[in-house]
This record gives structure tokens, sequence and C-alpha cells, in this order.
């Protein structure tokens, strides 16, 4: 396994006559990996003959620089745990990823207003920015998102659409905890108690009669709720517990 932090040695491994003539699926992450990662690199080692994970904290989608200091970095830990999965690692440094300084950047002017983006404003320029990027660095022939993110996977597909990007974006479904909350990077921040409470969040989601019920149930329970909305088939939610957002979406 390779773990590269400079773009001109990726480039260099990506031309490289093994590399150029294989297939590539890429995981986009920011590490603190846990098993709904290891279950996107499991689907795509199934269907490609190299995976690359990528490893990059990005600062451009985090709107609250509390939000983005406290975010868990375990790069040794996460290289660990990836290495019997991947062929490659790639984790860029900030300054050669946003070298310009974040002056250009990917907007779109409507899904990602509503839900995450009207409670993160930016968020998605961010998001949909470095995912543009590690596009272009890797070159990946498919690439693998888990469906709790919802929003940010529809966001994704429709700007591989707009922008004519050859790259497949494979849907994975959620990975949860036997009690049902989804994994999350997020999900270690959490205190022992605000952890077990935690679990309530999902089964409001899915038991409620309706989205506003769901939000009333959860903010009974102590829950700060950002949103609750059906959608295309889905509930989707955001709450704050034990000073923590965390965000979920099932199917109706």
């Amino acid at each position: 396994m390779e773990t590269i932090t400079h773009l001109k040695d990726w480039r260099a491994l990506r031309a490289s006559p093994d590399w150029a003539t294989s297939t590539i699926g890429l995981v986009p992450t920011m590490g603190a990996l846990h098993a709904g990662h290891l279950s996107l690199l499991g689907r795509a080692r199934a269907e490609n003959q190299r995976v690359v994970l990528s490893i990059f904290v990005n600062p451009t989608q985090f709107n609250d620089p509390n939000d983005l200091d406290s975010y868990p970095r375990t790069l040794e830990d996460d290289i660990a745990l990836a290495q019997p999965h991947v062929d490659a690692v790639f984790a860029p440094t900030t300054e050669e990823f946003y070298r310009e300084g974040y002056r250009y950047r990917v907007t779109e002017s409507e899904l990602s207003r509503r839900w995450e983006g009207a409670h993160r404003p930016g968020h998605f320029d961010g998001v949909l920015t470095v995912v543009l990027k590690l596009f272009n660095a890797v070159q990946p022939q498919r690439a693998y998102f888990g469906e709790k993110d919802w929003q940010q996977l529809q966001l994704v597909r429709g700007m591989v659409e707009a922008f004519l990007l050859p790259v497949e974006i494979v849907a994975c479904p959620t990975v949860r905890d036997a009690d049902g909350l989804a994994l999350s990077s997020r999900n270690r921040q959490l205190s022992q108690l605000g952890r077990a409470h935690a679990a309530e969040f999902p089964r409001a989601l899915r038991n409620a009669r309706d989205a506003a019920s769901a939000a009333a149930n959860l903010k009974v329970r102590g829950f700060e709720v950002d949103y609750v909305e059906d959608h295309a088939g889905m509930r989707l939610g955001a709450v704050r517990i034990d000073g923590v957002r965390l965000i979920d979406s099932v199917r109706l």
C-alpha cells in the first residue's frame, strides 16, 4: 500500500503502467475511519482493480471554526486500519489542495440551500469543490458514498452530471450500530450517556407518523433539532446532543 501526500507523487503513480490500465475506485473521507468506511472500501474492492482511500479534513466545508478544530484527526490509525483494503491512501495537505486560497469553488443554487445548507452556510460549496478536486486528481472510474449523507449524495451526483465527469457515483447503504445509530466519525465525540441517548434519533425518524411528529418527539427527549423533513421518499434529520451534531436519513 502506498501513502501519498503530494500531488506530484500521486500523479506519477497514477500514470504508471499498472495504474493507468486499471479501474480505480475512490472512497473519499475525512478520516476517523469506522466500519461504515470499511463497508465502502469493501464494495470498492469488489468492483475495481485498484482502490484509493482519500483522507482530507476539508476546511472549506466547516462554517464553524470550533467544529473544524474539534473534528477527530487519526491519520496513523486510519492508515493502519485501511491497509488490508486499499492500494493507496491519498492524504493531501491543505496548502497544496487550496493553493489558490479557495478563490475558485463549485456552487449549486437550489438543493444545496436546503436542510444542511440552510444550517451550515457554504458547507456544500466546500464539499462539492473538494470532491471535484479529488475526482480531477485521482481520476477514478467509480466513487463510493454512504446514503446517510443523502443530500450530499444527490449533490455529488448532480455535479457529476452537470460537468460531464466520467465517474460513476455508487451509493452504499448506511451502516448502523446494533442500537440503530448510524456510524459516524462524530460519534466518538459523544459521552457515554450521550451515545446511549443518541440511539433515540434514528428510532424517532423511523417510527413517527410524519416529520413534525418526529421533530416534536426528539425535542421532548432533549435533542436540539435543526430540522426533520420528508423529501423524495426519505426522512432527513439533523440534531444536536451532548454538544455534537448528528445527521441521518431513513427511507419512508
